[in-house]
Order: structure tokens, then sequence, then C-alpha cells
């Protein structure tokens, strides 16, 4: 039997250098789901995109064949014309790019966008596109598909535009569906029902995937067969049963070793101390007035609504929840980024015994200190650093801002800020396009460490990194946490990176917190239908253990659908309750 797609000895290089992917070969069937896992670098996308033909302009195919034989005739896609190729693209196959914010234009609304598709290659009418697009925003996730359909991408947070993204993949049914990193923007529920719906979509339809990831624990829900890449070499290819029941390879063993999981047996109960609160979140509710368009009324959008939280110095507080929360929008309140609505307010404590500040009634020398004493790692390494500054100068520039030192003393104070991450001063020189992703994040993080600060706000720090770099990472912000008695808000929508690096857990869903307690309580003794589908919905490396779809969906749905003790329609939501000792959940009397 033939296979829908044949890559035989593939090899990519750029210019006079040693190929970036070396005789790589694989077969995908029919309403397969094959696996391309690795690291970042290991030549996974290349190896994608060249099905495509949509390699950067400098990379040169030398040698190898791709063959795909769909409904139509077969055709060797590296010597295809391009005027078939189009025909191909986003039809017969279709791609999920990884970051979604620069695959979709900033200056189209994303129903345009996304029914572009029908348009081109199904000479579908505007009506018929529109209610097709809308099924499929309402299939990947879209509370409003209405609004979706009416939004511009910057308007979205960026695992909404991670699914508009999906949804523009698959709204044309394709016989092969490539999928590079298409849940990594996404919190675990919603990455569960897009898992959930590729897999129906494809036993509909017959499609076939290939899904390029770094998460084992996606691959174990997923696929039926697995390549592993290093290094842009196959290490180890084979069912999923016998790559990750028994891995072969080294290489293969290190990337499950270090796949982030709630631990089986709850962790002892650290002993309790004092409050010494170093940030208070006191009644916070930020709303936003969106532009409706035409003559309709704004809309009012409440991001956050009674949030109360307080971080404790030297701790962790977590905050976890899907996309669009709440979760950022606290952090940009506690910040002083964002004015609360009136009654809200947040304190900060500098120091034991020193004076609170109001962080919205600030003068401007008080803020210019609570800057130096507070500072942010942003969710994506690639945009928080400037391309046109090397990194010795984005080390040095937020103390020049605040006058610290001489020029020499920031000198060495980038560089040994660069050693505390794990880096080679000798890096310094460098522009952040030399670095990896998660070398990027560690200078994100060395330039928030660079004003000596007390509070360190992570907004999905590990999101986008691979498994081994992300453990790498998680344990750089523990060793720096206890070396420097630094306290951390942490937002995260991954509860196994939460479990191992928080103190305390708040639970956020659609602007109000639902659960807060300990990690060793709440991921063992969770209450509210929310955090259970949370936990379900975490994916993990064994086959054995599949995501609970049905837990997931009855968690993640609307409020009207939880049990009656939790259940509210409507802003009414019932009051967070103290139903034990620490453990805080939203629910009726």
């Amino acid at each position: 039997m033939t296979s829908l797609l044949e890559v035989e000895a593939l090899t990519i290089g750029f210019g006079d250098a040693p190929p970036v992917v070396s005789d790589v070969s694989f077969a995908v069937e029919a309403g397969q789901t094959m696996a391309l896992v690795g690291e970042s670098g290991s030549g996974k996308t290349l190896t994608c995109r060249s099905v495509l033909r949509i390699l950067p302009e400098a990379a040169q195919v030398r040698g190898g064949r791709i063959q795909f034989s769909g409904s139509a005739h077969q055709v060797d896609l590296l010597k295809a014309p391009e005027r078939q190729l189009r025909s191909i693209r986003g039809d017969r196959i279709a791609m999920i790019f990884q970051e979604p914010m620069r695959s979709l234009s900033p200056l189209h609304r994303l129903g345009n966008q996304v029914s572009e598709v029908l348009r081109l290659h199904r000479s579908m009418g505007p009506t018929e596109a529109k209610r097709r697009v809308l099924e499929q925003f309402e299939k990947v996730g879209f509370a409003d598909a209405e609004r979706a359909w009416r939004s511009y991408p910057f308007e979205m947070s960026g695992g909404m535009r991670q699914r508009a993204m999906i949804a523009m993949a698959m709204v044309a049914q394709p016989e092969l569906l490539i999928a590079d990193e298409p849940t990594t923007a996404l919190d675990v529920t919603t990455q569960a029902q897009v898992l959930g719906l590729i897999n129906r979509l494809k036993e509909d339809t017959g499609m076939a995937v290939i899904l390029v990831t770094h998460d084992l624990g996606v691959v174990a829900n997923m696929a039926q067969h697995i390549v592993v890449m290093n290094k842009g070499r196959v290490m180890e290819a084979g069912s999923a049963a016998d790559v990750l029941g028994a891995p072969a390879h080294g290489y293969t063993k290190k990337l499950i070793a270090a796949a982030p999981m709630i631990p089986d047996v709850a962790a002892p109960a650290k002993p309790a101390t004092g409050k010494d609160v170093i940030l208070d979140i006191k009644n916070v509710t930020k709303s936003f007035t969106m532009r409706a368009g035409g003559w309709r009324k704004p809309v009012v959008v409440t991001a956050c609504k009674d949030v109360n939280l307080q971080v404790l110095r030297g701790k962790t507080l977590a905050v976890v929840g899907e996309s669009g929360s709440g979760k950022t929008t606290c952090a940009r309140v506690a910040l002083g980024a964002e004015r609360p609505d009136p009654g809200g307010e947040v304190i900060f404590a500098p120091a034991v015994g020193a004076a609170q500040i109001a962080v919205h009634d600030m003068t401007p020398t008080e803020r210019t200190a609570f800057q130096r004493q507070a500072q942010m790692v942003f969710q994506d390494p690639y945009s928080s650093l400037s391309p046109r500054m090397r990194v010795m100068e984005a080390l040095t520039e937020p103390m020049e801002i605040h006058r610290l030192g001489s020029r020499s003393e920031r000198r060495d104070k980038a560089a040994e800020m660069i050693r505390w991450v794990g880096l080679d001063p000798e890096m310094l020189n460098r522009y952040p396009h030399a670095f990896s992703g998660g070398q990027r994040q560690r200078l994100s993080i060395a330039r928030a460490l660079t004003l000596d600060p007390k509070l360190l706000v992570c907004d999905e720090p590990t999101s986008a990194l691979d498994v081994s770099v992300q453990d790498q990472i998680l344990s750089l912000l523990e060793d720096i946490r206890d070396r420097a008695n630094l306290s951390y808000l942490f937002i995260s929508h991954d509860l196994a990176v939460v479990a191992r690096i928080a103190d305390e857990v708040a639970v956020m869903r659609a602007g109000v917190i639902v659960e807060q307690a300990p990690p060793d309580t709440l991921f063992y003794n969770p209450r509210h239908p929310y955090t259970k589908a949370l936990i379900a919905a975490q994916p993990e490396p064994d086959l054995a253990r599949p995501i609970d779809l049905e837990l997931v969906s009855k968690g993640a749905g609307a409020p009207t659908t939880w049990p009656e003790m939790f259940r509210f329609d409507g802003t009414s939501a019932p009051a967070l309750r103290e139903l034990e000792p620490g453990h805080m959940v939203r629910c009726h009397a």
C-alpha cells in the first residue's frame, strides 16, 4: 500500500555549512498521526516546511524526495511546478504554524483571513464561507464566534490567535495536516479539546497528521508513530508504544525524563510561617471598553472581578487558568501598568517593617523606586528583547535608566547576571537572534535581575520552551529565588510546572478565582469542577493514562452546566468560601 506521504533521505543545508537536516526518512499513512519529536533546533520545522516548499530563501535542499499520494495523482513535492504547489497548499495539505502573530495579517479581521481559504480553494460565496468559518470557530473553542470573526489578531490573546490558526488550517478539511507545535500557546483545557477535535476530524475524513512537538504528553495522546530527531538526524523511530514504553536511544530517554508531570504522591505540607506579605491585591476588578464597530454600542468586558491575592516574601504564588481568564491583567494591575476599577487597590511592602505603598497612588519618586523593586519576565522572549540592541546594551539599559553605578560597574553587573542564568559573559556582544528560545528566556530573566528586584512577575516564562529547556529554566528560577530571597507572582496554564515551583496556587476562570490552596492540597483534593478539568487535561507521556476528554469538557464548559453547588449564570458567581483551613473554593453555601 502506498503511503500518503513519503520522505526519503531529505538533506537541507545553508551556504557552505554542514547540513542542518541530514538523511531524514519517514512515511505517513492516511488516517495516521505521526509525531516529529525533538528539542528546538533539531530540524523538525525545516523538515515539515520542506513538504510545502516554504523554506527560508537561503536554505538549500541538497538531496532527497518527498512523494505525496493524495486523492489526485502522485506528485514529487520537491519538483512540482509552483502553480501546482499553490493548489495543494492550504487545500490538500494545510499547516498550523507555531507563532500565530507572525502568520496572521495584522491588517485583516480573523474571519476574512480564515474564509479566504474557502474562497480560494472551494470557490465558496461570502455567506456560505462565513457560516462554515463560524462553525469552525466554535469547534476550536471561541466562546463568541461572531466577535472572533470581527476581531483583528492584535485584539486577541496568544491562545486565541492560535485557535484562529487552527481553524484556518482545518476549515477546508485537508488530506494532510502539518501541525507545528499547535498547542504550545494554549492552556491545557483548550489543548485537550483541540487535540480531541483533530482526532475527530482525522477519524471523520481519513486525514493524516504530522505533529511537530516537544511535548511527549501530547504525543502519547495523539500519535501512532514517533520519529525522534536531534541535530538534524533521526535518533529513533517506531510505534508510540515502543518508543514511549521502551525507549532505546539515550536522547529519547532524556526527553521522557524531562517531561513535567504532576507528582503521583502529595508532597509533605510545608510548615506554616507568619504572614510577611510583599504584595497585597485587594478587591481588584478591571473592565475594558471594546470597540464594537459600525453603529453598535461599545462593549464592556470585565477581565477580572473581585480578585484578592497575597504574595508572601520569599515565596511563589502561582495564578493558573486558561487563555483569557484574566491572569495577565491581574499581573499588569499588580505592577501598576493598568489601573483597577474604583474600589480595588494594590499594596506593596518593599521590606519587612517598611512603610506600605499604594501602587496606584504613588508619587513619581515612589514609582521609580517601585519599578526597581518589581520586575517582569515576559512570555515571549523573542519580542521582549530589542533585535537592534546587543545583549550588553539590553542588560545595562535598566541600570542606565535608574542611574545606577558607573559604566564599568554596569558592565560588571551585566556579566554577573548572565553568569547567574548559566550563560557565558563572552555572549554579551551578540544580538538576541544569535540565541535559542531557551537562551533568550535566560537573557530576559537576567535583564529583570540587573536592578536587584524584590518581586518578580513571571508571565508564562516556560510556555514556549522545550521540556528539557523548561526544566533548566524552572531550576534556575528556584535557585535565584532561594539565593536572592525573591518573591514570585508566577502566571501559567501548566499545572505540572506549577506543582513544582509554587507555594500557593490560585485557579482563575473567566476573570474570577474559583479555587485557591497550597499545591499539596489543590492537586490531591480538588473541589471545583474547573480545577478538576485542568488536572484531567494535563497530558502525560504514558499511553495508559490518556486525557479524560469527558471530564475536561464538563469542567471547562459553561458555568450553567456545573454541579449545582458551583453553578451560576451570567456574572452572579457565588462567594469564595473556605471549605477547610487554607482551601478556598467558589461555591454556594
